[in-house]
């Protein structure tokens, strides 16, 4: 049995004369006493709720082993504002979090879920209105016993309810706990949404700074290609090259200038995307300069968290409180089956003149309950409860779904952070051996051992490779992020 206490209002007197006042008022204080045992008494029919047991296992794959367990703060915990340590990032971000219309979208839904929580809450009380009426007919002649026509008027003045529901089977308790979860389903929808916005626009402010970076490149790139095409024109004046070195030379540049060219419009698109996430323009004193200082910006977690973590992440909590919900439709569906007593209760005056209302002997009340029981409703009651039933796997299915989907964002995150050290390393060692190649190339050339395409080739693969370490270098931020956000950080 399944109680709860509430408050009820008990009205202490009712508008009659001080002669009839006691009398009147009674019944109806000892209705609402009544109710209010019936509230404490009702029993629910919502079933045991026991949370799914997770469908992967116990721990992640790729995360480092540690010989001793290492204490160290959950994600969760973590606030976005002291996981990114860059100010300008923080600013950002607080923009985004004041002005993204998907979040107020989501702030909203909790508000619209609440009120209606209140509205199905309220079913658990009786609703107690004061009416005041007047009535008039007119009798004519022959169908009057006097044979005159006459005209007779009441006037009346109560106070009480109207089908007022006894819910001894829980039927209107389990509505409102269907109520209560979903509001709280869409409290836990504002915190994955705010998770998500906070991942965004890191990641956007992040691609933004490599972009940047990329940029400055090209045009340096563009440069000394540039002067090298230059160059080698004017060797081709002084009969010290062919045409082929020329248009070679020529080649690079215009790829050099192609390259720039692209590079402006994605961080044109860049800051496009960010302003959007923002909600408005993002300042240039709040924008990064390159990638390098943005990386340290931020934090890295420790690997090896365990996968009971996941529980925690808002949207895996939303998930269960879905459950929840569809676990409390059952108990209405099951209460269905039983009968249904609903009550109908005023007590007050009436008068066949209005300034006799209130003098004594005018006191009335009226009580009317009902009972409903449910003979044959051709199948319907079974149909909702095989209904809520079926729900309520459907959404023990998206739950263990839920979890799923977190643990593969999590060891994905995991195996890309596995070996991006590795990757950087190499890619490191890549442009610092491509350089030398350019400067040997360069050297042979101008001594006459090489031809002029070798030293393009090695330009060529010096340029590719700086690229390919900026690509990487922020596959390693947005990595941190992106653990960040899969272990359920950055609603804080």
């Amino acid at each position: 049995m399944k109680t709860h206490a509430k408050a009820l209002l008990v009205p202490d007197s009712v508008p009659v004369s001080s002669a009839r006042r006691g009398r009147a008022a009674t019944p109806l204080r000892s209705l609402v006493v009544a109710l209010a045992a019936a509230t404490l008494g009702a029993c629910s029919m919502i079933p045991v709720f026991e949370r799914p047991a997770a469908p992967v296992p116990a721990t992640f794959p790729q995360a480092t082993p540690t010989a001793a367990p290492v204490v160290a703060p959950l994600a969760d915990t973590i606030a976005w504002r002291d996981y990114f340590a860059d100010q300008r990032l923080r600013e950002v971000i607080a923009l985004a979090l004041e002005n993204n219309r998907d979040l107020r979208v989501a702030a909203l839904n909790i508000e619209r879920a609440r009120a209606q929580y209140g509205i199905q809450q309220a079913d658990l009380f009786p609703s107690i209105a004061v009416s005041g009426g007047q009535s008039a007919q007119r009798v004519p002649g022959d169908l009057s016993m006097t044979g005159d026509s006459n005209v007779s008027r009441q006037y009346s003045a109560n106070l009480g309810f109207a089908s007022y529901e006894l819910d001894f089977f829980g039927r209107v308790r389990s509505l409102e706990e269907q109520a209560l979860q979903n509001y709280l389903a869409t409290e836990e929808a504002r915190r994955s949404a705010q998770i998500s916005l906070v991942a965004e626009v890191a990641n956007a402010w992040l691609r933004l700074a490599a972009d940047r970076e990329r940029l400055a490149l090209a045009h340096n790139t563009r440069q000394t290609r540039q002067a090298s095409f230059d160059l080698v024109r004017r060797s081709l004046e002084l009969g010290a090259v062919s045409a082929l070195d020329v248009h070679q030379a020529e080649t690079l540049l215009q790829s050099a200038r192609a390259d720039a060219a692209r590079f402006e419009t994605v961080v044109a698109q860049d800051r496009n995307v960010l302003a959007q996430l923002v909600g408005g323009g993002v300042p240039d004193t709040l924008l990064p300069d390159g990638l390098e200082q943005a990386v340290a910006t931020v934090a890295e977690l420790p690997a090896g968290v365990p996968s009971e973590v996941l529980t925690r992440r808002p949207d895996i909590v939303q998930a269960e409180r879905a459950l929840l919900a569809a676990n409390a439709s059952i108990g209405a569906a099951r209460a269905a089956f039983f009968p249904r007593i609903t009550l109908t209760a005023s007590a007050g005056t009436a008068s066949s003149t209005l300034d006799g209302l209130f003098d004594g002997g005018s006191g009335a009340w009226s009580f009317v309950p009902q009972l409903r029981l449910p003979i044959f409703e051709a199948g319907r009651l079974q149909a909702s409860l095989d209904l809520a039933e079926i729900q309520r796997d459907i959404n023990v299915a998206q739950y263990e779904k839920a979890i799923q989907s977190a643990f593969r964002e999590v060891a994905d995150a995991l195996a890309e952070r596995a070996t991006v050290a590795e990757r950087i390393d190499a890619r490191r060692k890549q442009v610092a051996a491509t350089q030398n190649s350019f400067k040997l190339s360069d050297a042979r050339y101008r001594g006459g051992v090489d031809s002029y395409l070798s030293l393009l080739d090695a330009q060529r693969s010096l340029y590719a490779a700086e690229l390919e370490l900026i690509g990487v270098r922020l596959i390693e931020a947005t990595n941190r992020v992106e653990l960040y956000k899969a272990l359920g950080g950055g609603w804080q």
